[in-house]
């Protein structure tokens, strides 16, 4: 019987991977290949293309110590031909394999080009707790979609801080106890840092030659790239960062980045580590009393409630849920999103973290530069692609439904119950930004009026027909309509200087 070339991919660095299952060892040949498309779709931060090629480098070595025989093709390759329907062509003709088998891509884009390469076998991606069709088939029908609903099935079919058939705590949900402000004074663990070996010395020399002009501090680079490593980084979570992480989930601090977060995104979403271990593990912390009820339930909820919800909207939706844009917002992204330069401290804070980390927790993706974001009218597609690009666990399946149905209701509510528009008291509450920036938080109109302030009564006022029939946003537009003509001329004006600033 001949063998089949075995594609994996670069976010599918699993060995239960569907594709490795039932193969022969002795026949069958591993392919994983870094091709230009993938890498230049999007201008990807160069710490995470520096990561994405480590880890894909590492797992291939770890799969040959395995046994398995494994070709792999490097980005500086002379012969590479830049995509991986070219390589996987490549691969079959020099193996003389007439069939080749991969698990489906996490990406609607890179699924339509696969079915058209001869001779592959797609398989699904089983490594999610929720099949993706039966998502659809759970969604066809409904009025709405609701996460929470949604969560509790997942509750239910995982078993996960169940007591029998009802919530640990006899609640389904703890948010309303995960909003606390962050003391700076607080003794905060940092993420564990992995020191680069010879193959990521390699990796970071080839990106920094070849990826010179992208946005992104590439070193120092401390990332795990290896499973062993990666399950190393979550253990120090549980140990030194859950008792506190859903308390201050949340919070954000000038100057300190992780706060109590987990900073594991990265490593779940490439393959490195097993979504249903992590949240077994996280149960069983709070079985022996090590961490809280309201941190070991809001950690669980990303995992099974949003990172599954999310990429079921996404193939439910798919293709056209990257264009939808029901706000019918078209402002180009502002410069500033790229080079951190900006008078508003906390666009600054989360922009350059980002930049030097490719890493900003929920909070300040949703509540700072995306809110901001909404605010101003900024294109969804073109806040998508920076979202794709700067983020080291971003990939289209959960990062695209985050922003455009969560972060700029673009797909008119589908996904989220409101938008998530507020102004500067929300930042000011949760943060210390404020103390900092040359705007005023407190201050409601001219020039030094926080510019949070003025656009968010600037979205309420153009889009009250909207909002004013959604039970969450109808108590702020009744209030903008209470204010007198004079202070809702003053609002406009303001507003529309500041955002013809914009550039």
């Amino acid at each position: 019987m001949t063998g089949r070339t075995i594609l994996i991919l670069g976010d599918q660095l699993s060995p239960q991977l569907a594709a490795l299952r039932g193969a022969n060892r002795a026949a069958d040949r591993v392919l994983m290949a870094e091709v230009m498309a993938e890498a230049d779709y999007v201008p990807h931060h160069r710490k995470k293309l520096a990561f994405v090629f480590s880890a894909m480098r590492h797992f291939a070595q770890d799969l040959r110590e395995a046994g398995w025989q494994v070709d792999y093709v490097r980005l500086d390759d002379p012969a590479n031909t830049g995509t991986l329907g070219g390589e996987l062509r490549r691969a079959m003709a020099r193996h003389g394999h007439e069939r080749a088998v991969a698990t489906e891509p996490g990406e609607w884009r890179l699924l339509q080009a696969m079915r058209g390469w001869p001779g592959l076998e797609i398989l699904p991606d089983d490594r999610f707790l929720a099949d993706r069709h039966g998502f659809a088939a759970w969604a066809e029908g409904r009025k709405g979609l609701r996460m929470e609903h949604f969560y509790r099935l997942m509750r239910r079919k995982t078993g996960l801080l169940m007591d029998g058939g009802e919530p640990a705590g006899g609640r389904w949900n703890f948010d309303a106890e995960n909003r606390s402000r962050a003391d700076p004074d607080l003794a905060m663990p940092s993420p564990p840092r992995f020191a680069p070996d010879a193959i990521t010395r390699e990796v970071l020399d080839m990106v920094a030659a070849r990826f010179p002009d992208r946005f992104g501090t590439l070193e120092p680079f401390w990332f795990a790239v290896t499973r062993t490593d990666a399950e190393a980084a979550f253990a120090h979570f549980l140990r030194h960062a859950l008792p506190r992480f859903g308390t201050y989930q949340d919070a954000m601090l000038a100057g300190q980045p992780f706060l109590f977060h987990a900073v594991v995104s990265t490593y779940l979403n490439a393959g490195l580590l097993d979504p249903l271990a992590m949240c077994r593990a996280v149960e069983a912390e709070w079985r022996a009393g090590r961490a809280a009820l309201n941190s070991a339930e809001g950690f669980i909820r990303q995992i099974i409630g949003w990172r599954e919800f999310v990429r079921g909207i996404y193939w439910w939706r798919m293709p056209g849920y990257d264009r939808v844009n029901a706000l019918d917002a078209h402002r180009p992204l502002p410069e500033f999103y790229w080079s951190g330069e900006t008078d508003l401290a906390c666009l600054r804070a989360c922009i350059t973290q980002t930049r030097d980390e490719a890493y900003a927790h929920h909070i300040q993706r949703l509540m700072v530069t995306g809110n901001f974001a909404l605010l101003a009218g900024i294109d969804p597609h073109a806040l998508h692609e920076w979202y794709l690009a700067v983020y080291a666990d971003a990939y289209e399946w959960v990062e695209l439904p985050n922003t455009v149905g969560m972060s700029q209701f673009a797909d008119g509510g589908l996904l989220a119950s409101k938008p998530y528009a507020a102004s500067g008291a929300y930042i000011d509450r949760m943060s210390d930004y404020c103390r900092t920036c040359t705007y005023d938080v407190k201050a409601k109109a001219g020039p030094r009026a926080c510019p949070f302030n003025l656009l968010y009564w600037h979205f309420v006022a153009r889009h009250r027909e909207r909002l004013a029939r959604n039970p969450r946003m109808a108590q702020a537009v009744r209030t903008w309509e209470r204010f007198a003509p004079d202070r809702q001329d003053q609002l406009r004006r303001d507003s529309e200087r500041f955002l013809a600033g914009l550039a």
